[in-house]
């Protein structure tokens, strides 16, 4: 890819799309030469799928979407790296305000759980709760949480996909009772009085990992420099969206038509729960992987074996984001 070629990367309107959104419009892509175009998409699943093809060059991604489009599941393999993480944290679980409330984390947990269990005895229809995508953060946040209390969410529920920025209007609409997504959702979902966020993966997992940059294998092998100038922008974008005397512009960017479409005071809102840099925040560690990985597993995505550990190391490509982290420090 020449430095006259116009680089396209998609992304899915959520918080989290920060750095792509900030690394365009204060410039970031422009100081490393880049010609970048941001392609705003409705779904994981088409992100996948347009990444795979090449009709977008990278994308803002799902961290298990990564691995999972790796090993063929649930797709065609097409080999994909992830050699930076753009956040930490961010996703929810949040529950229809029609649902009875409880104090407290556990509590809400518990009281659902009794919920669930009185309308099987009573022989009625499932609760249905949505995720952004079967391979999520999201998907394995709400599994673990129900879990906990008792709940087989393969059994015990009806489980959905269902596209991010919709997540608020199914809540309110009474088409869900639920949901798992990043923010802005579940603020917005607060805002209109819909729904209260039940548990945060924050709560549960501390630094839980969630997006990050995705690129075809093949596309890394032959635009190596590119990549490399690509990681740069959006180090120093990440770096820009963690300052604190950067969050009321940020929160303006984000809201505009062309990214989250979203009320600024709920992307405001949402912005103290996400990671977009500190603490080492944009190394993708093979651990987080690892980690996601043992997830998949645990619900009957993936093989627990040998085979499958490997892929950590394969998608996640700490050598060149540190690469890229040496020449900006140069």
């Amino acid at each position: 890819m020449s430095r006259s070629e116009v680089l396209r990367l998609g992304f899915v309107p959520l918080t989290d799309s920060a750095p792509l959104v900030v690394a365009k419009e204060r410039g970031f892509f422009e100081a490393e030469g880049l010609k970048v175009e941001l392609s705003r998409e409705v779904s994981w699943a088409t992100i996948r799928d347009k990444v795979a093809v090449g009709a977008l060059d990278g994308a803002h991604m799902l961290a298990p979407l990564a691995l999972a489009a790796t090993m063929g599941a649930g797709s065609e393999p097409t080999p994909m790296i992830a050699p930076m993480a753009l956040n930490l944290n961010g996703a929810a679980v949040t529950l229809s305000t029609r649902l009875t409330s409880a104090p407290g984390e556990n509590g809400e947990a518990m009281a659902l759980a009794k919920l669930i269990a009185r309308r099987r005895k009573e022989g009625a229809s499932l609760l249905t709760f949505a995720v952004v995508y079967p391979y999520s953060v999201h998907n394995y946040l709400l599994r673990d949480w129900l879990a906990a209390a008792g709940v087989d969410p393969d059994n015990d529920i009806r489980l959905t996909v269902a596209a991010p920025s919709r997540m608020a209007e199914l809540l309110a609409d009474g088409i869900i009772e639920g949901f798992s997504a990043g923010e802005p959702w579940s603020s917005v979902a607060v805002a209109l009085g819909a729904g209260r966020v039940a548990v945060r993966a924050s709560q549960l997992w501390g630094r839980a990992p969630d997006k990050v940059l995705g690129v075809t294998q093949e596309w890394a092998d032959e635009n190596g420099e590119v990549l490399t100038r690509l990681l740069r922008a959006l180090i120093t974008a990440a770096a820009w969206c963690d300052a604190p005397e950067h969050r009321g512009e940020l929160s303006g960017l984000l809201a505009g038509a062309p990214y989250v479409d979203a009320p600024r005071a709920a992307i405001a809102a949402s912005l103290d729960d996400v990671i977009f840099h500190r603490d080492g925040a944009n190394a993708p560690r093979t651990a987080q992987a690892a980690w996601l990985l043992g997830q998949m597993a645990r619900w009957g995505q993936v093989a627990a074996d040998a085979e499958t550990s490997s892929v950590a190391g394969q998608v996640y490509r700490l050598d060149l984001y540190e690469a890229a982290r040496a020449g900006q420090n140069a």
